[in-house]
């Protein structure tokens, strides 16, 4: 088995979508890194998007009668 210490990495490039265009995270300015670096991230859950979508349509269905 490897150790860990003789392994090489290889770096990986975050983007993000900003101003409309997708840009690396690695060439924004000391600010605009701190700003995404704290940043919320959404994450979707199925349970609830599902139980979304049932009360979504059971009022689109009572809003046409």
């Amino acid at each position: 088995m490897e150790d860990c210490s003789t392994k090489q990495r290889t770096r990986c490039e975050v983007w993000t979508r900003v101003m409309g265009y997708h840009r690396p995270v690695s060439h924004f300015n000391i600010g605009k890194k701190s700003e995404h670096y704290s940043r919320k991230h959404f994450t979707a859950v199925a349970a609830a998007n599902s139980q979304f979508i049932m009360r979504y349509q059971a009022a689109a269905v009572g809003a046409v009668c």
